[in-house]
């Protein structure tokens, strides 16, 4: 099965991430074998990396938050498993990257777990209930240890602060 991966770079700044395209394909990858949801062949995902100005702006049109976010996930029209085009991602870099130093993590495992939490959000997955919040985490979990990357939620839950949809 093989999933078309779009990558529009709109933002200078993601250039302090020099394997942005081989990060976004290892993470998608690995947010396929863990949630093990069975995508049409060919299906597409489209993953823009933009500045919190653009993502500020999606983010007032389509949700009504006057504000920028990390993390922006529209899903296509109909069922994951036999959609045509999964849906887009947005990820603002300095919103992004302040999270990631705030938390002292690297930025590049900070990315990852964004695109898999947007990329999970275009499976159908969500975290609007405790229960719904514990499984995403944990396959969050999964999916990040499967790159090498250390739990994002250590001394923390999902549950109780959920990243935007």
């Amino acid at each position: 099965m093989s999933l078309q991966v779009e990558i529009s770079v709109e933002a200078d700044a993601w250039t302090a991430l020099p394997d942005l395209s081989g990060l976004t394909e290892r993470t998608i990858a690995a947010c396929q074998r863990v949630s093990d949801v069975p995508l049409r062949d060919g299906a597409e995902v489209s993953l823009l990396f933009a500045g919190d100005v653009a993502v500020h702006a999606l983010n007032k049109r389509f949700r009504g938050v006057d504000k920028a976010t990390n993390v922006l996930s529209f899903p296509g029209t109909g069922d994951a498993e036999t959609a045509e085009f999964l849906g887009d991602i947005a990820i603002a870099f300095e919103t992004a990257d302040r999270e990631a130093k705030d938390e002292g993590k690297p930025l590049d495992h900070h990315v990852a777990h964004l695109i898999a939490h947007g990329f999970l959000h275009l499976l159908g997955f969500d975290h609007e209930t405790a229960e719904e919040a514990e499984d995403m985490e944990a396959m969050e979990r999964e999916i990040l240890e499967s790159l090498g990357i250390p739990d994002p939620y250590a001394g923390t839950s999902l549950a109780d602060e959920p990243l935007e949809p």
